[in-house]
């Protein structure tokens, strides 16, 4: 049965229930009778919410309201202490994609020194930056090439090919880098975007392998 409107309230009080399934459905009720008035809780939630599928469904709710209700709301979240309440608020952003949402995506978010919070900025950066700003994005998302391990390297690789042949000069660049993971990081992407089903384990080691025979010395000694 769908949830109605009346039972929502509830939903609410449910959304700190101990049983994550429940606070599962909890969600569920409330992005399925969406009001204003429900923004705030369910934003607040997303900050503490310990379950990945709970949080997702927490997104789902607020994509379910209006952007006018949502964005502003969300847009205080990600200059939060709580590395979780701006990771959370980025990646709904990104579901939104409300591009009047971009001014928030500052350079210190998308270099956060918490690779969640920054890996939400980049996936969301990517969704909403304007129309003729595609390559200065990618010029700061290649300054974050090498960082990391290898969720975190695939991610911003991932970013950076959404963003299309705008990220080729800023990549093109980086693989002059004198740091060899950047080198490498940078080398696997290029491959990536040649070839989209190769897989990223195996295009970064093949990439590493190149940098270094670049960095040999002549002979082989």
């Amino acid at each position: 049965m769908t949830p109605s409107r009346k039972n929502a309230p509830r939903a609410l009080l449910e959304l700190e229930n101990g049983d994550p399934s429940v606070r599962l459905r909890a969600a569920l009720a409330v992005g399925s009778a969406p009001d204003p008035a429900f923004v705030g809780t369910l934003v607040e939630r997303c900050a503490v919410e310990p379950e990945f599928f709970v949080r997702d469904m927490l997104t789902w709710a607020l994509t379910r309201h209006a952007a006018s209700d949502t964005v502003p709301v969300l847009l205080g979240e990600v200059r939060s202490e709580r590395a979780q309440a701006r990771s959370q608020a980025l990646h709904t952003l990104s579901k939104i994609g409300d591009r009047r949402a971009w001014p928030a995506i500052t350079p210190a978010l998308l270099a956060d020194a918490e690779d969640e919070v920054a890996r939400a900025a980049w996936r969301a950066a990517v969704v909403l930056v304007p129309e003729g700003e595609e390559r200065a994005l990618a010029a700061r998302l290649a300054a974050q090439l090498g960082r990391g391990g290898h969720e975190t390297r695939l991610s911003l690789s991932r970013a950076l090919i959404g963003l299309g042949e705008a990220m080729l000069p800023a990549l093109g660049t980086a693989t002059q880098h004198p740091d060899a993971d950047v080198r490498a990081h940078a080398i696997a992407t290029q491959r990536l975007w040649r070839d989209p089903d190769a897989g990223f384990r195996s295009a970064i080691e093949e990439a590493k392998r190149v940098v270094a025979l670049d960095g040999a010395p002549a002979g082989g000694q």
